[in-house]
């Protein structure tokens, strides 16, 4: 019964407009890691329109500065320091820092990751840590150190940006699949734990994109755009935004990718190689060119 009724909310949540489920998050401590450029970007300017302090995070101390100009533009406050995500020590004393200078984060958003492109046999040892450590185990850290006050609250939100690649492997990503199946993984236990606690007050938001158009992934080649397009930064910034106001637990971009995932779930394994074959997913990764270096968002 509690099943079929959690249904007919999810339902109801769904069919409402944006105004009427839409929590308000004005005046929040909102933290973005990779927050120098692309969707990090996009999300701080867009949570700064909404009166919220931002705490942006990002190696590229250059871009990660203008981005705290923009932020400022909004008549809200910003923070930018340089971060090395890759680096625990460099997380535990930012994240003092913050504390200290800002105050306890409300809205944690975990955005900053990397891919190498590289199949696993071409790609280096250090690469394959790298991709893990930036694109997985910073998010232990960083919510290791911020959820404990949320938790005495009852009141934040864990934001995980994932990947559509975190649900399906890719051929050329296994280091970049793998680091992000583990980041769906940590989200999805996470919501567990807070669940058997009674903190109802701390929820959290995995968000599981298709290729976005930030240069992060650049040279892909997609067999069917009309079917599965490349997203646009701004698209998939709105659709984040509004997953994050409205508590969805889930959000996976476009939503054809919803289709998608099931019918993969109920084909065997065979299926799966024949579907790669139809779709080119097989074959996008061999046009890759990606950034200049290994950092992204």
């Amino acid at each position: 019964m509690r099943i079929w009724l959690a249904i007919a909310k999810s339902i109801i949540k769904f069919l409402l407009p944006l105004p009427y489920k839409a929590k308000r998050v004005q005046g929040e401590i909102v933290l973005i890691t990779g927050a120098g450029s692309g969707l990090g970007r996009l999300l701080a300017t867009k949570f700064a329109k909404l009166g919220n302090t931002i705490i942006l995070w990002d190696v590229n101390t250059s871009g990660n500065e203008e981005t705290a100009a923009l932020v400022r533009k909004e008549g809200v406050k910003a923070h930018a320091y340089t971060v090395d995500l890759g680096s625990r020590e460099a997380i535990y004393a930012a994240a003092a820092e913050v504390k200290r200078d800002v105050g306890h984060v409300t809205i944690l958003v975990n955005n900053a990751g990397i891919v190498t492109g590289k199949k696993l046999l071409d790609a280096s040892d250090e690469l394959v840590k790298k991709t893990f450590d930036v694109n997985t185990v910073a998010h232990f850290w960083t919510v290791k150190t911020f959820l404990p006050h949320m938790l005495e609250q009852n009141h934040g939100h864990v934001v995980t940006i994932a990947s559509s690649a975190g649900l399906v492997g890719v051929n050329g990503l296994v280091d970049y699949c793998a680091s992000k199946f583990a980041a769906v993984g940590l989200d999805q236990s996470l919501r567990f734990e807070l669940h058997a606690s009674g903190k109802d007050g701390v929820h959290t938001t995995c968000v599981c994109p298709y290729f976005i158009n930030t240069g992060m992934f650049g040279g892909v080649q997609v067999k069917f755009p009309n079917f599965c397009p490349v997203l646009e930064p701004d698209y998939a910034a709105d659709k984040i935004m509004e997953a994050i106001l409205t508590n969805q637990q889930m959000l996976i971009m476009p939503r054809v990718m919803y289709g998608l995932v099931a019918a993969l779930a109920l084909l065997p394994t065979e299926g799966h190689f024949h579907v790669a074959d139809f779709l080119g997913t097989n074959r996008c990764m061999n046009s890759f060119k990606g950034h200049q270096d290994t950092r992204a968002m």
